[in-house]
């Protein structure tokens, strides 16, 4: 029996599009379950594996950890190219998808370090917070935006072909201020997280990994 991967991770979170692509591809994996948001003794889950105490972190098979989760998701495409998650090297759609790839955790994944505890830049002071939390919700929308008027969808956001890129905008977008305020200012961009959120191949994962409850979509006006 094939020995599985070891993915530290948490429902909804960064770990999710990285478990969609493992699940499109077949991989045998294992989830261990590290909200690290709830405190230090989530956080040392992972702390052997990542010392920024950080999900997701994933444990290869031969022992090897990598972290970041468009590391993740880009090593993954490449290491088996037979699902057809990524553009091939020699593509022209290459360079483009490693520019939004890396776009997505530089510009909006890494904002939310400060939307999960806004206190890490405006102490207590709740109305500093409150300051923060819609700014850093003005940005995202400002990044979504910005990111949709350099594209041309066609089914996916490379094309007509399925990639990581689609997984991970899928599941950021769903994170504050969530989809309603990402329709807005993405709308060709919105068809393709629709068609990702409906794939049959991965609706009972959806529903185990990052359930579509009542009202996910919206968010208050402060995100």
């Amino acid at each position: 029996m094939e020995k599985p991967f070891t993915l530290f991770g948490a429902v909804g979170s960064g770990s999710v599009p990285v478990e969609a692509a493992m699940t499109l591809i077949g991989l045998p994996y294992q989830v261990v379950e590290a909200p690290t948001w709830e405190g230090p003794a989530q956080q040392a889950k992972v702390a052997g594996v990542n010392p920024l105490r950080q999900i997701p972190a994933l444990v290869t098979p031969d022992g090897e950890t990598i972290t970041e989760s468009a590391a993740i998701l880009i090593w993954l495409a490449d290491r088996y190219p037979q699902a057809g998650l990524a553009p091939a090297p020699d593509s022209p759609l290459r360079a483009q998808y490693l520019r939004w790839m890396v776009f997505v955790p530089a510009a909006i994944y890494s904002l939310f370090w400060v939307r999960d505890d806004p206190s890490r830049l405006g102490g207590p002071d709740l109305d500093a917070q409150a300051r923060i939390k819609a700014a850093t919700a003005d940005r995202i929308a400002d990044c979504w935006g910005m990111m949709e008027s350099q594209l041309t969808p066609g089914r996916y956001l490379l094309g007509d072909d399925l990639t990581v890129l689609d997984l991970y905008v899928a599941v950021v977008s769903r994170w504050g201020p969530r989809r309603r305020r990402f329709y807005e200012v993405a709308p060709k961009m919105s068809q393709v997280v629709r068609r990702v959120d409906a794939d049959p191949r991965l609706t009972a994962f959806w529903a185990e990994r990052f359930p579509f409850f009542d009202g996910w979509e919206s968010q208050g006006a402060a995100g």
